[in-house]
């Protein structure tokens, strides 16, 4: 008898569904997309409507025959590709490259991979969404015709193998120019006045707020005379409470997490960079081993603008807060939570686990340490989100001296409410958090410490980190949610940005592009127009504008553009600063050069001597420290080296000998077990799988690397 089959785009997704669903269906995965546009050609034919040419990618070989002879003997065939548009464009491709009939193929997707969900998803089946189809087709022509055609460009007057991305571009200008911010910013002086006062043993501090009608901003005070005729007009005064207001301060919860906010939380909180938060929450959607429950989806799906959550999962949440802490511990009614992002897509959920019973405390033994923070993030998130407001109690004392007023405020906690689970991370300073202050009167009289003037600065705007990165690309409706994590790892590979303390910082590679484009495809890198065009995207999406006529009216000026940029264009060669550093290995000269990584010297007998060394923040060398190992395997003497956020031992016998050994944070040697043999076989190639040992723990990997390079994490 012929069963259904069902056709997903991953491996993990393959067994999770395929356990849920038990032997009524036959379960296949695509492993993504199976053709594409041809990858060293424009595959878009200009002049016929931007009909693209699409060819089939190295891994059809493999998988496509086992679905074609799959598909012929189903009796009804299910694409169950991810619930965006790339998902939704999988599904179409299938259904070319496989041939299906429209009336046998249905399309089902799901939010959570959970049994209810799946057997759920089967009640709606449809057809291809072909709007949605040409949303992503539309952002893949746009983006090919930027990058097949700007990038020859660049090539040609600036260095071989440069690229240049629609979206990629205005993010390097975003930190091009914040770098132009710092450079040209000029600090400006000011001071400020604060009285260390006490009243019964207890010590606060109020800082100089008016003197009569006038209050005193930030700058009243710009050098320490004018600050001087205060305090000797405040010689001898006595402070007095004048006034003591108090209030009541209520804090809400933040709204469970969206794509963007989860990767903005997940590093500042975790240090995670946005490709690895996407990673790790794609493993957690997919599925895992859950204990006596078998393979089931801990999150919903992870790439989402909205934060609506579904009627049952607030329930969950609402009977497990008052099951642990009490009905004081709920909002008076169910909180509803509006998406406030530009373009935002309403018909997704938020991210949330799919299952509230499902504790951090109860996947312990079964989670990896980053899959366990990452759930715990989004556990504790959506379960506050459904919380009573934390409740302060404030006050706010003006104190009167002379004919000055200071002013302090106090806040206490009241009641904890939401925060007793989560409270969310920002970049603001701690000591602007009001402090707890004495029971104070009015007529009460104080005594003086101390009057403390205090010189400051003003400061440049900070460089971007990932999650400021993110909420400015957000907040202007560059990108979606799915492009924000590529978008970072794409300008970090291509070397226009490096990441340094966790900041960006543009690299001369980075500014001369950005200047190059900024003269002569403003457009391109215009946050305005970027953001117009992804607009323009929705409305495909929605079926309110057809493909071709957004890539048309894109492609006339840019066109334009580039071939008065082809004659006008300056040629700026990079080349490498020539240092007196001799190459220590063969008296070569040193050049400076740069990469993602930061400066570093170089040989200038490339490729036949591959010496280098790195440079530290101020420009001096790095060198390797001397130690008493030997190697393991020559018998060599071992130096300690650093490389980005780490050190190892290296044996001197290289490039004959390359044994390292890595260290970790306490200064050990971090031994890893030899690789081991297993029963289970690579699902792309049939060899046998090594259980390897990481720096993340275990994992298996292909016998037969490199040519097959399929890793997958220990089944537990």
């Amino acid at each position: 008898m012929s069963k259904e089959l069902i056709i997903v785009e991953s491996p993990t997704k393959e067994r999770t569904i395929g356990k849920i669903l038990g032997g009524n269906y036959v379960i296949r995965s695509s492993y993504g997309h199976l053709r594409d546009l041809p990858e060293k050609e424009l595959g878009v034919d200009v002049k016929n409507g931007f009909e693209p040419r699409y060819e089939m990618l190295p891994r059809a070989k493999k998988v496509v025959p086992d679905l074609t002879r799959l598909a012929k003997k189903a009796k009804s065939i299910y694409l169950a590709t991810d619930f965006d548009r790339e998902g939704e464009a999988i599904a179409w491709h299938l259904t070319k490259i496989l041939d299906l009939d429209e009336k046998k193929a249905k399309r089902i997707t799901f939010h959570e991979i959970t049994p209810e969900a799946i057997r759920e998803s089967f009640k709606t089946a449809r057809g291809i969404h072909l709007p949605l189809v040409d949303a992503q087709l539309a952002r893949r022509i746009l983006d090919r015709l930027v990058g097949y055609k700007l990038s020859p460009l660049l090539w040609r007057k600036v260095r071989r193998g440069l690229s240049a991305g629609r979206v990629q571009s205005v993010a390097v200008r975003l930190i091009c120019a914040r770098e132009e911010e710092i450079l040209k910013f000029v600090a400006e002086e000011f001071w400020t006045l604060e009285a260390d006062l006490e009243k019964s043993g207890q010590s606060f501090r109020a800082q100089l707020h008016s003197c009569g009608e006038t209050r005193y901003d930030k700058f009243a005070f710009r050098n320490r005379e004018k600050l001087d005729e205060v305090l000797r007009k405040l010689d001898g005064a006595s402070y007095t409470v004048q006034r003591v207001e108090p209030k009541e301060k209520r804090r809400q919860p933040t709204p469970p997490f969206t794509t963007a906010s989860l990767q903005q939380e997940a590093s500042r909180r975790l240090y995670f960079s946005t490709s690895q938060t996407m990673m790790i929450a794609q493993q957690l959607y997919e599925g895992v081993e859950a204990g006596t429950e078998g393979p089931v989806g801990l999150i919903t799906y992870m790439r989402t603008d909205s934060v609506s959550v579904a009627k049952e999962a607030q329930q969950e949440a609402v009977q497990w807060v008052e099951a642990k802490y009490g009905k004081s511990y709920l909002p008076a009614k169910p909180r509803i939570y509006k998406t406030k992002a530009k373009g935002a897509q309403e018909a997704h959920e938020c991210i949330r686990p799919t299952k509230v019973s499902r504790t951090p405390d109860s996947l312990r033994d079964i989670l990896n340490n980053e899959q366990m923070k990452l759930y715990e993030l989004i556990w504790s998130r959506f379960i506050a989100s459904q919380m009573a407001e934390a409740v302060y109690d404030t006050v706010t004392v003006d104190i009167a001296a002379s004919d000055y007023l200071f002013r302090a405020a106090g806040r206490t906690l009241k009641f904890n409410g939401f925060l007793v689970i989560y409270e969310e991370t920002d970049d603001s300073p701690k000591e602007n958090e009001p402090a707890v202050l004495p029971v104070l009167t009015a007529g009460d009289l104080l005594a003086l410490k101390e009057l403390k003037p205090e010189q400051h600065f003003t400061e440049p705007p900070p460089r971007f980190n990932e999650a400021s990165l993110v909420k400015v690309l957000e907040e202007h409706g560059i990108g979606r949610p799915s492009t924000y994590a590529p978008i970072i790892k794409t300008i970090l590979d291509r070397g226009y940005v490096r990441l340094e303390e966790r900041r960006f910082f543009p690299t001369e590679l980075g500014k001369v592009v950005d200047r190059q484009l900024q003269q002569h495809f403003k457009e391109i890198v215009d946050v305005g127009f970027t953001a117009k065009i992804e607009e323009h995207l929705d409305d495909i999406a929605s079926g309110k504008a057809k493909w071709r006529e957004t890539v048309m009216d894109f492609y006339k000026p840019f066109l334009a553009s580039l071939e008065k940029a082809e004659t006008e264009m300056e040629t700026v060669r990079l080349k490498p600063v020539e240092t007196d550093e001799k190459c220590m290995l063969c008296g070569a000269p040193m050049f400076l050069r740069e990469n993602r990584f930061g400066k570093y010297l170089a040989c200038s007998a490339y490729p036949k001597c591959r010496h280098t060394v790195p440079l530290d923040k101020t420009g001096q060398k790095i060198v390797p420290q001397n130690t008493d190992e030997k190697c393991g395997k020559c018998g060599k003497p071992m130096v300690m080296k650093s490389r980005r956020n780490s050190r190892f031992l290296a044996c001197t016998g290289y490039p004959d000998c390359r044994n390292t050994i890595s260290i970790d944070r306490s200064g050990n040697k971090i031994i890893r077990p030899a690789p081991e043999m297993t029963d289970e076989k690579c699902e792309k190639c049939g060899k046998p799988m090594l259980k390897r040992f990481g720096k993340r723990g275990p994992f298996l990997a292909c016998s037969g690397f490199p040519r097959c390079r399929n890793i997958r994490k220990v089944s537990t």
